[in-house]
């Protein structure tokens, strides 16, 4: 197998970089995993993930955590409502008994990010992961890389993967590609005991999902284990909106007022998102890569997930494609279909380049017909065709 007795360094603990870290250890690979979180107890962020039977789903398998899965996952929180600007529901999934389970390739159960995260981290080593690794560079050393973290700490590696995100730090060292602007900036938002600090739009949304669309916005909504609602508007704004709209994104008031101007044609039951002490907000410009983009495959270094294709969350493909490319790569480097590293990543990149290619454009064209006239008709008519 490729690179066994070598050191290979995972830049980053997310679903991508641990999923690699876990098949590869599996292999008998010597694999340490950077990670800037200070520990596992960092307070989780983001919605809930709902993974795929041919991707996520997929890699759960190949990993043996099915079963793990399976007593972590949310059963209902993959149910939808889709609702106008002012609440009237026209699509509900409430209103009947889904026939999909596991092994069904409509099946998309939902984990929150968190339990996910522990259910990947328990499977490793207990050494695997060095927390408070705040990677700032490389270095070219014999046939590999010096790894420089910002607290002056370097750690040697043979063979490096970029699991570090969107603002992957890594990437610059295989390619000067450039991110697009989608046209779509989001405001992330998190209610913390949404029961009590946002009531109406908690039952709105039943443990499950909420699609709100309407003139060209978009609001979602999606219900975590701990109680808490997490939230993200999506509004078509130029790409230096967050820097030039003088919103204090720390200051609830401030996105108050701007949501109030922004929607001011949705109806005052979704102000709740803003009014409660026990909320955060984060703005995230949309960004994707250009269809086509390749780079100049090196034998020491590659890249999988949103570093390597980073793109807006409206297919809900994201974290799925990055335990998808983990499970490629694992493959093509302890499998026996190449007699060097470089081939072997070779192989691995234009896959996943073609796969993304197909999976961005798709991602696009959701984005854009949910910011659209007619978004809501558009959506509902996706999930109930005539």
């Amino acid at each position: 197998m490729l690179a066994q007795n070598k050191k290979t360094a995972i830049i980053g603990g997310g679903p991508g970089g641990l999923t690699l870290a876990k098949l590869l250890q599996d292999k008998g690979y010597d694999v340490t995993v950077y990670e800037r979180d200070a520990d596992q107890s960092v307070r989780q962020q983001g919605a809930t993930l709902d993974l795929h039977d041919e991707s996520g789903l997929k890699a759960m398998r190949a990993m043996g955590l099915l079963d793990a899965f399976k007593k972590h996952y949310r059963p209902g929180a993959d149910k939808l409502r889709v609702v106008d600007s002012h609440l009237h529901i026209y699509y509900d999934d409430h209103a009947g008994e889904s026939d999909f389970d596991f092994g069904h390739e409509h099946f998309r159960p939902e984990i929150d990010r968190g339990p996910l995260r522990d259910i990947l981290i328990a499977s490793l080593r207990t050494d695997t992961i060095v927390w408070n690794a705040k990677f700032k560079g490389l270095e070219p050393e014999n046939n590999g890389w010096r790894l420089l973290f910002d607290d002056g700490q370097s750690a040697y590696a043979d063979f490096v993967v970029a699991a570090d995100g969107a603002n992957s730090r890594i990437r610059q060292y295989l390619t000067d590609v450039q991110p697009i602007y989608s046209g779509i900036t989001i405001v992330e938002g998190n209610i913390y005991d949404a029961e009590h600090n946002a009531p109406k739009l908690w039952k709105l949304v039943q443990g499950g999902k909420v699609f709100a669309l309407g003139s060209e916005k978009s609001l979602i909504l999606s219900a975590k284990g701990d109680g808490s609602l997490s939230f993200y508007t999506g509004t078509k704004e130029s790409p230096d909106w967050v820097t030039t709209s003088e919103i204090n994104f720390y200051q609830k008031e401030s996105i108050l007022e701007w949501f109030k101007t922004r929607f001011a044609d949705w109806s005052s039951d979704w102000y709740e998102l803003f009014e409660t002490d026990k909320s955060y907000f984060v703005p995230r410009p949309q960004y994707h890569f250009p269809l086509d983009q390749t780079w100049k495959t090196l034998p020491n270094l590659t890249m999988l997930g949103d570093a390597a294709h980073r793109m807006p969350p409206y297919a809900g493909e994201g974290v799925n494609m990055a335990m998808l490319d983990a499970l490629e790569l694992a493959e093509a480097l302890t499998g026996d279909r190449f007699d060097t590293t470089e081939a072997a990543v070779a192989a691995f990149e234009k896959g996943m380049c073609e796969r993304m290619a197909e999976m961005t454009a798709i991602t696009l064209e959701s984005t854009e017909n949910l910011h659209a006239d007619g978004a809501l008709s558009w959506l509902v008519g996706m999930i109930q065709p005539s």
